[in-house]
């Protein structure tokens, strides 16, 4: 017997919203966008500022040729780039796959491969490390080049795109992607492959989006009942 109380109640844009993390920078952008969002060395990023670099990021992305459910490699430290990727890979509707910068290039050619890398965003600090990768895999990732303005290091010389350069061709009003399903996969890690090949995981939209909200619940639960008992102190 079909269920009366689901008879012309199908999804559809006016009663239903995948749920995903890429709307907690599209809020912060909108409610608070000249706090600061990011701090490295003597850059300072607002939200605003972060919000539309990552929509040109996206947006270069798709003018690259990515689509939906491509895979985007990065061999990133705690950079700006690392963040902007988190956002702006999704956007494009690609999975963003981050790399551990302490593997060595075996592990990492493994991982390219399995993930099929379309395109590989390298910080200039670890770009030998991905050359040694690369000359094991089968596959031809489009490779684009991060240069950390922090890192003064020695830097190798290779073809490929600038980060700079990439993001500005992006469009400001690009209207970027929205997950189909809030069940699809919006990153992909692997485990460390210390016993054997390693082992794909993927994390959904919809889990990225609760994990955070299960922590902020959990603080404001601890802050509640701290209150509760400086309260019964006071008494």
């Amino acid at each position: 017997m079909t269920n009366p109380y689901n008879k012309d109640l199908d999804q559809n844009p006016a009663n239903y919203q995948p749920l995903t993390p890429l709307t907690f920078l599209e809020r912060a952008a909108n409610v608070f966008p000249d706090q600061i969002a990011i701090i490295h060395g003597n850059l300072r990023q607002n939200y605003s500022e972060l919000y539309q670099r990552s929509i040109k990021l996206a947006s270069s992305l798709n003018k690259l040729g990515v689509k939906r459910g491509d895979t985007v490699s990065v061999l990133l430290p705690n950079t700006p780039a690392m963040l902007e990727a988190h956002y702006g890979v999704p956007m494009s509707g690609a999975i963003l796959h981050s790399i551990n910068t302490r593997l060595d290039a075996n592990t990492i050619s493994f991982q390219l491969n399995h993930a099929e890398t379309k395109v590989f965003i390298v910080d200039s600090e670890y770009m030998a490390l991905a050359q040694g990768a690369l000359k094991n895999i089968d596959i031809n990732p489009i490779i684009i080049e991060y240069n950390d303005i922090e890192y003064l290091g020695k830097k190798e010389k290779t073809e490929s795109i600038n980060y700079e350069e990439f993001i500005s061709q992006g469009d400001d009003a690009f209207q970027w992607m929205m997950p189909e399903n809030e069940w699809d996969a919006i990153s992909i890690n692997y485990t460390s492959g210390t016993t054997g090949d390693p082992r794909c995981r993927h994390a959904s939209s919809w889990g990225l989006f609760a994990s955070p909200r299960k922590c902020i619940n959990y603080v404001d639960a601890q802050t509640f009942s701290i209150s509760l008992d400086f309260t019964n102190v006071s008494l």
